[in-house]
């Protein structure tokens, strides 16, 4: 018992004695607290596995029948990427192209007569509309900007800006028509001169349907004057780039188109123009590098996911989950699937393709098999692969299941937020005693401590007394 001396006489230390009391009180509680940690760290455990299970899956995807797939994709290899490049998806087929290149599409460009300032006002304010009208210039002849005996036609497609007092400067043109977003930009260009402030305006869009006519309803004066342009009519802007196509040959066949980007011309495929006057050779073939990059991500996959679980579950392994059914049930399902061969096509076993299991349950890859197997039978390959059976349609279906709401990985979280809420609720229920506890033990030690101290005090009254004896 823990006492403190004093000239008075003796008193308990009843914080010491209730704090003794209390530890011994709390051991269940502590383990408690240590089974509570314990199965949390099941929980961050579950989570790595589950991310490195994501991490197998994403990679069974890249060798599956998905959209994404590398086993759909193409790579493509232009003699003179000057002239051409290209981008191939999976609906591309492979095959050696001609690509000649007679010129490449532009914008049309148009420039305003010269101004002495681009802050002074240009007629009277009056609010004018201004109407952009994009469409095809035919026939006639170009000089100096300005076309003769031409006509134009409007592909219907019209934008219009509204100038006032508020913007009736070369400034104040050029942001109302950019702030529009009507398919035209425009600049202001110094060109050194008197007059040397000009509204430079381009279209957007290249291609000969993009070109440009500009109309008013002829509110201002100066602002028709400035502005007006009818390459059939009167033009008050100078053209100094012409609207054209895109013209160019694909294995003798003539094209014309209004982009440089070219879409449609070969099935699944992008081509890129860049050179007129210039003839390259395009190969389209299937792009093996990027597969047998996805096979050797699979496997490293595998083998973490495998290796992980198998050093995980072991017993005495000191891991969180030491022991744990799901994850040896989960590895188990792992060699069984790259046990089972495939069906229906020439290749049914990874191994035929360099693919195969080491001693520890692991895979390995060799790379030299696997670039010959892609090279000599690429479909078998992919088959093996991405048919119904599979591997990486298996393991892919696999690894859904699992990760899936109701799949192992849930069930297991599941279970262990179950474990974790009643040890809670147990915690709780006994912390509620605890305080209980202490309290009794606090008021019977200070009851104690009074009576100590009516006992001391009684002791020296006689003592006292017996003194006057």
């Amino acid at each position: 018992m823990a006492v403190s001396s004093a000239t008075s006489g003796f008193s308990i230390d009843v914080d010491a004695i209730v704090n003794g009391l209390m530890s011994v009180e709390r051991i269940p509680i502590d383990r408690l607290t240590t089974k509570e940690t314990s199965f949390q760290a099941k929980l961050t455990a579950l989570g790595t596995f589950k991310s490195k299970m994501s991490a197998l899956q994403t990679a069974a995807q890249s060798l599956s029948s998905s959209s994404s797939s590398t086993l759909l994709g193409f790579k493509t290899t232009s003699s003179d990427s000057s002239v051409v490049t290209a981008s191939a998806s999976s609906t591309a087929t492979a095959g050696t192209h001609s690509i000649s290149v007679t010129t490449l599409a532009q914008a049309q460009k148009l420039v305003a007569a010269g101004q002495t300032s681009s802050t002074a006002a240009i007629g009277d304010g009056t609010s004018t509309v201004v109407t952009f009208d994009f469409g095809t210039i035919s026939g006639g002849t170009l000089t100096d900007g300005v076309y003769s005996g031409a006509s134009f036609t409007s592909g219907g497609t019209t934008a219009n800006i509204t100038i006032d007092s508020s913007n009736n400067t070369l400034q104040g043109i050029r942001d109302a028509i950019n702030a529009a977003d009507i398919g035209v930009t425009a600049s202001i260009v110094n060109d050194g001169s008197g007059t040397p402030y000009r509204l430079a305006l381009s279209s957007e869009s290249s291609g000969v349907s993009n070109s440009i006519k500009i109309s008013t309803d002829g509110a201002n004066a100066a602002i028709t004057g400035l502005l007006a342009h009818d390459p059939a009519g009167t033009q008050n802007l100078a053209e100094t780039v012409t609207a054209t196509n895109a013209v160019f040959t694909v294995d003798g066949i003539s094209i014309s188109k209004t982009s440089n980007t070219v879409t449609d011309a070969l099935e699944g495929v992008t081509l890129t123009l860049g050179k007129e006057n210039s003839t390259a050779t395009l190969t389209i073939a299937r792009d093996t590098t990027a597969v047998t990059s996805a096979a050797t991500s699979f496997v490293t996959a595998y083998n973490d996911l495998y290796t992980s679980m198998k050093n995980s579950f072991a017993y005495k392994s000191g891991s969180a989950l030491a022991g744990d059914s799901t994850l040896r049930t989960l590895q188990s399902e792992m060699r069984q699937i790259v046990a089972t061969a495939a069906s229906g096509g020439t290749l049914s076993n990874l191994f035929e393709i360099g693919i195969s299991a080491k001693s520890d349950g692991t895979l390995q890859l060799d790379s030299a098999k696997l670039n010959t197997a892609i090279g000599s039978d690429f479909d078998s390959v992919a088959s093996l692969f991405n048919s119904a059976t599979g591997f990486a349609t298996r393991f892919d279906t696999w690894s859904t299941a699992a990760l899936a709401y109701d799949g192992a990985f849930a069930n297991r979280t599941s279970s262990i937020n179950q474990t974790l809420k009643t040890i809670s609720t147990q915690k709780d229920s006994m912390e509620v005693r605890m305080d209980s506890l202490e309290q009794m033990y606090r008021r019977q030690f200070s009851s104690l401590n009074m009576a100590l101290a009516s006992m001391n005090q009684t002791s020296t009254y006689l003592t006292q007394q017996l003194a006057k004896l």
